[in-house]
């Protein structure tokens, strides 16, 4: 880490802004009906698993990681000297990825993108298919920064679930952020979003209890996968 601790974290962050300061405390999505997920904090910060493994072989750059936390994937892809780069809305997200020797943009992903229309390979894994609450909208907006023979990495949830509603993450000491809209999706629901934008599964492929699958446009979905 290249830069001082103290500006990458301050004691009065909100619960996820701390999840991006490595270590065993696990952080959780409080739905608003009293459910609680617990968040794959160890791996954003580990190594990329066997699992994040089978995603960065399918990945052609350039490649834009959407909602990409601490970088884990966009690093790993430029040390494999594959261009990506990472969009999060947090600070902290974005300047421990760069503290790292990744590359990222403090950024919605509906904001204005360099290269639009110009990338291989968009990644929504570790649950990013619910930024916003709307995977329909955010499927839209992703399937227009690909290029014509691009592809959409997407991680769905192991169950058959669709499910639009408002979530908060918190922590062991109580402390919680505010709530925010959120969606839980299943590969079927991903199926039935995509075909309404003429998007095809070109690819789908699990390892443990991930669910990934790559979405491209009809013209191309019988070319390389």
């Amino acid at each position: 880490m290249t830069a001082d601790e103290d500006e990458l974290y301050g004691a009065d962050e909100d619960p996820y802004a701390l999840a991006l300061r490595p270590g065993p405390e696990p952080v959780y999505l409080r739905l608003a009906d009293g459910r609680r997920i617990r968040m794959p904090v160890h791996r954003w910060h580990g190594q990329p698993t066997v699992a994040d493994r089978t995603v960065l072989e399918r990945c052609i750059g350039p490649v834009l990681d959407v909602g990409c936390g601490p970088g884990r994937m966009c690093r790993a892809l430029l040390s494999r000297g594959v261009f990506a780069l990472g969009v999060d809305l947090a600070p902290r997200a974005v300047a421990l990825t760069t503290s790292l020797g990744g590359l990222a943009l403090c950024r919605s992903v509906f904001d204005r993108l360099p290269a639009e229309r110009g990338w291989k390979t968009v990644l929504l894994i570790d649950g990013n298919i619910g930024i916003g609450g709307d995977p329909h909208g955010l499927l839209r907006r992703c399937g227009g920064l690909i290029a014509t023979t691009g592809r959409l990495v997407v991680e769905v949830d192991p169950h058959d679930v669709e499910e639009l509603c408002t979530a908060r993450f918190e922590n062991l000491q109580g402390q919680s952020g505010p709530y925010f809209p959120w969606a839980r999706l299943g590969r079927r629901a991903l199926n039935t979003i995509a075909e309404d934008l003429a998007l095809s599964v070109t690819d789908q492929w699990g390892y443990g209890h991930r669910r990934l699958l790559a979405l491209g446009r009809p013209d191309w979905a019988s070319g390389p996968r």
